[in-house]
C-alpha cells in the first residue's frame, strides 16, 4: 500500500468499544481516533474490507456510534478502521489491495 499522510490528526484514547461484525457483537478497546478513523483491539479478529458498527463509550459514559465502518488494516486483535463515508468505489478498491497481501 503507497503511503500517503493522514489528513487528521489523530488523538490517544483508552475506551471501551462494541462493535457488531456480521452476527457477532464483540468487546475491544480504542487507542486512538481521528474524525476519519479509529485504531482498536477487540475480541473478533477482522479482515480488511470488512465492514462493521460501533459503539465507542467515553470515559465520561457518553457514546459515539458509528453505524458504518470498514476494517482498513488488521494485525492480530488489532485493527485499524475508516469511520467516514465510504463510497462503493473506494470500498472495491480497498478490497483489492488487500488481497495483494
Amino acid at each position: 500500500m503507497p503511503f500517503s499522510i493522514r489528513p487528521f490528526r489523530r488523538f490517544p484514547v483508552h475506551c471501551a468499544v462494541t462493535y457488531n461484525a456480521g452476527p457477532f457483537q464483540c468487546q475491544g478497546t480504542v487507542w486512538n481516533l481521528s474524525c476519519t478513523g479509529r485504531r482498536f483491539s477487540g475480541d473478533l479478529p477482522l479482515r480488511p474490507g470488512a465492514t462493521l458498527s460501533l459503539t465507542v463509550t467515553l470515559p465520561n459514559e457518553q457514546q459515539i456510534v458509528v453505524p458504518e465502518a470498514a476494517v482498513w488494516w488488521s494485525r492480530g486483535q488489532e485493527f485499524g478502521i475508516e469511520t467516514g463515508e465510504t463510497p462503493k468505489h473506494r470500498q472495491a478498491r480497498l478490497i483489492n489491495t488487500c488481497d495483494d497481501w
